[in-house]
């Protein structure tokens, strides 16, 4: 006798928690779409079942802008290049491609992302989508070098944002892979200006990133400097330093009065190189930087007392060093101790006040901090929710080993950089509400506007978004 053949079970989800280990969710189903056409069959799936969809990539947001009881999008089965316009430097890239890739897919094209943060784990759609951000006054974050996108809507409508982007398929795939969902729908002119602006950060409010078209530079090399200094005389002159040099940030280590300050000057790719020995960058990134950083650290979250002076006798040790190495080699490091934190973008001209305040509430308040304070700049863009939209920003960023369970030292600091016109990081902690932030992103009413053309039914909604954005 016969019987029917049955499909096996679908494996439940596994549960998801972020890189931080700050947030978790259990999605009631996981996709990993290979083609665009599966990512409209998935939203179409949430619509008619009254779910909700997240894109999930690397998970490296603090915060839950992309937890989800509904469906889960792993967007790793589309990742790579899908064309490039060597002559205008620009390439067209699908969203679940990871920033570490991106240096073997832009170096034969002799080009390079004209800035990038130090951490390069997540996707080139979640760091776009979330504001991520390098240092440098004349130059934005990476969304900024967006100029073209094509998404899923919460309709399921397929969108090609701005300048179309490249023809193509994506490298070593057939151009089914890419757009075997019907064709996508060039918005009109007006769409377009209105549109990416949103689009290109957009929180993951918006629509799914099949693509991004990014405005890419010429290879270059950096020659960085690094040394301490009197935190006092790095306040006094942060934003003649931040103008002077290409790239300039520092970090303070509180209860010391010395910061550690880092200048990167850009040079042409044919400029003579000195990078870092094999063994000196171990010594520093991997033994310093993450071994021993991460003893001390231990150390302080189970006997807090012994933070102030640990953290002296870090900054009495820090030394100066130079070297010259391509431009990601010198933008990424390596972060392998854990931790959570808090980013504020506040207006450049505020950091020095911002960061007194925080010293001395640090001190009032008692806490006990291990980990250090980041500073770094951006110039004004006009991408609608950025934290440097309309203005020169100086980034002020609180982080706390994984381990110390105490938020107070968080919600002192947010204090602080709230009333300094602040605006906060959108893939890290904060507690803003839609009211708050409305008061200080000019751009807000437009993005919702174009929040309720492409997501009307409110597809990608979470309780996160819901906090920031509203209904």
């Amino acid at each position: 006798m016969s019987h029917p053949t049955r499909r096996p079970p679908r494996p439940a989800p596994r549960p998801w928690s972020n890189w931080a280990g700050t947030e978790r969710s259990l999605p009631a189903l996981a996709i990993a779409p290979r083609s665009e056409a599966q990512i409209v069959r998935a939203v179409q799936r949430a619509r008619e079942t009254g779910r909700t969809l997240k894109p999930i990539g690397a998970s490296h947001s603090f915060t839950a802008i992309g937890a989800t009881d509904g469906i889960r999008l792993d967007p790793d089965g589309l990742s790579g290049l899908v064309s490039a316009d060597v002559p205008r430097g620009r390439v067209t890239l699908l969203g679940g491609t990871r920033l570490w890739q991106l240096p073997a897919i832009l170096e034969p094209l002799g080009l390079a992302l004209p800035n990038m943060g130090d951490i390069d784990r997540q996707t080139i759609a979640g760091a776009t989508q979330t504001g991520t951000h390098g240092t440098g006054l004349g130059l934005g974050g990476l969304a900024t070098a967006v100029v073209g996108a094509r998404i899923v809507t919460g309709t399921g409508e397929v969108l090609d944002l701005g300048e179309t982007p490249v023809g193509g398929s994506p490298a070593g795939g057939s151009p089914a892979d890419a757009t075997d969902a019907a064709g996508g729908s060039p918005a009109d002119a007006t769409d377009a200006a209105g549109l990416l602006p949103a689009v290109a950060l957009g929180l993951g409010a918006l629509g799914v990133i099949v693509s991004l078209t990014l405005q890419c530079v010429p290879r270059f090399r950096l020659h960085a400097e690094e040394a301490p200094a009197p935190l006092e005389a790095v306040l006094d002159g942060f934003a003649e330093r931040s103008r002077a040099a290409d790239h300039f940030e520092f970090f303070w280590f509180p209860h010391t009065a010395s910061a550690r300050t880092k200048t990167n000057t850009r040079l042409p790719f044919d400029a003579p190189g000195a990078p870092l020995a094999p063994a000196a960058r171990f010594l520093d990134e991997e033994l310093a930087n993450n071994l021993a950083f991460g003893v001390c650290a231990a150390l302080g979250s189970a006997l807090p007392a012994a933070t102030p002076a640990v953290n002296r006798l870090i900054a009495g040790t820090s030394s100066r060093r130079a070297y010259t190495d391509e431009s990601h080699r010198v933008f990424v490091t390596r972060r392998r101790v854990r931790f959570r934190e808090m980013e504020y973008g506040v207006p450049l001209e505020a950091v020095p006040e911002a960061i007194r305040e925080l010293r001395t509430m640090i001190e009032r308040r008692g806490h006990r901090v291990s980990f250090p304070i980041e500073v770094r700049a951006a110039a004004a863009d006009e991408l609608l929710l950025s934290t440097a939209h309309g203005r020169e920003t100086g980034y002020i960023a609180v982080h706390r080993f994984h381990r110390d369970r105490d938020r107070s030292y968080f919600r002192d600091a947010e204090a602080i950089l709230a009333a300094h016109d602040g605006r906060p990081h959108w893939g890290k902690m904060h507690t803003r509400t839609a009211a708050e932030l409305a008061a200080v992103h000019p751009g807000f009413e437009r993005f919702a506007a174009a929040r309720d053309r492409l997501d009307p039914e409110r597809v990608f909604a979470n309780p996160y978004l819901r906090r920031v954005l509203g209904a």
